[in-house]
């Protein structure tokens, strides 16, 4: 049964009075129904942005002030160093280090991912909570059926939810999930002001796509771990990345010239920058991320087709 789609901009007051709605800068039945869904599912309140971006950038200025730094996992999305670049001029700092090990001491936000994209590296989540200032944990890629980081110590959840929970390549959101309701509170206000907000069309995808979540991750995640160990054992191929959860894998092949031949050659894998949704995607990393990535990193999306048809189609294009 579907839920219902509210495309409403206003809502009557009651006697004069605020209803739950009344303009959807400050909420509406779609968004908020969604919201709940996600909230459910990562054991805390969640709030919707109309991109993995946008909810980033609210949450980073409804936390911190000019001055303050933040310590970025090291080798994470590079969107997220690219969104924080973009804030330098408001006097925001970055520092990055190996989420592997322990945050520096003198920040005021410690950002991590798990796993981090491409080089699927999962935090010392525990020594993370034991750090004084919030803690954001990007869980885009393990998603709650595979983590979810508030249970660990972790202040905040933050999810493209465009990926694996809308799951079907047709809806922009994101979202941050908070662990108490004063947070909660105060990025929802800061949203309402900015109109950072999430419209009620794309809120309505999220629903569906949650309801078969599990379903799909854990299809691929099984596709992911079953690609991962034929790669291992290829002769084209150097180095090999997959934490052992999720749909998401990347792999080193001996330079960016084969990894261009790799990404064009495959007919089922479609050559694309995106990951989590049904359809299994492929690209070269180098073009977005330079330097930061080996130039024969390629980055593979599991979708939900038939895990042999997709090992056939890449061991031939890697052929």
């Amino acid at each position: 049964m579907s839920e219902p789609l509210d495309r409403s901009t206003i809502w009557p007051y009651h006697d004069g009075e605020l209803g739950d709605f009344s303009y959807q800068r400050f909420g509406s039945p779609t968004v908020a129904a969604a919201e709940a869904a996600l909230g459910e599912l990562d054991g805390g309140t969640a709030l919707l942005f109309p991109s993995g971006a946008g909810a980033t950038t609210a949450l980073v200025l409804s936390l911190l002030e000019p001055g303050d730094t933040i310590a970025l996992a090291r080798g994470g999305y590079y969107g997220t160093g690219t969104t924080f670049a973009a804030l330098s001029s408001w006097g925001l700092r970055v520092v990055e280090f190996d989420q592997t090990g322990p945050p520096p001491e003198d920040v005021q936000l410690v950002w991590v991912e798990a796993p981090s994209n491409p080089y699927l590296t999962m935090p010392d989540l525990e020594a993370a909570a034991a750090h004084p200032a919030p803690v954001v944990v990007d869980a885009t890629v393990a998603t709650p059926v595979h983590l979810r980081p508030l249970e660990h110590g972790a202040n905040f959840v933050l999810h493209s939810a465009t990926k694996y929970l809308a799951g079907h390549d047709d809806a922009l959101l994101g979202a941050v999930v908070c662990g108490e309701d004063a947070a909660a509170e105060e990025l929802r206000t800061f949203r309402s002001r900015t109109g950072i907000v999430a419209a009620p069309d794309p809120a309505w995808l999220l629903l569906r796509g949650l309801k078969t979540l599990e379903l799909r991750v854990r299809r691929q995640s099984e596709t992911a771990a079953f690609i991962a160990e034929r790669l291992r054992a290829h002769p084209a191929v150097e180095t090999v990345r997959y934490p052992g959860l999720g749909g998401l894998l990347s792999f080193d092949v001996a330079d960016a010239e084969t990894a261009r031949k790799v990404e064009t050659s495959t007919q089922k894998i479609v050559n694309a920058s995106s990951l989590g949704g049904v359809t299994s995607l492929i690209e070269s990393r180098r073009r977005w991320e330079g330097d930061r990535v080996p130039p024969g990193l390629l980055r593979l999306s599991a979708g939900l087709e038939d895990a042999d048809t997709l090992w056939a189609d890449l061991e031939q294009a890697l052929g």
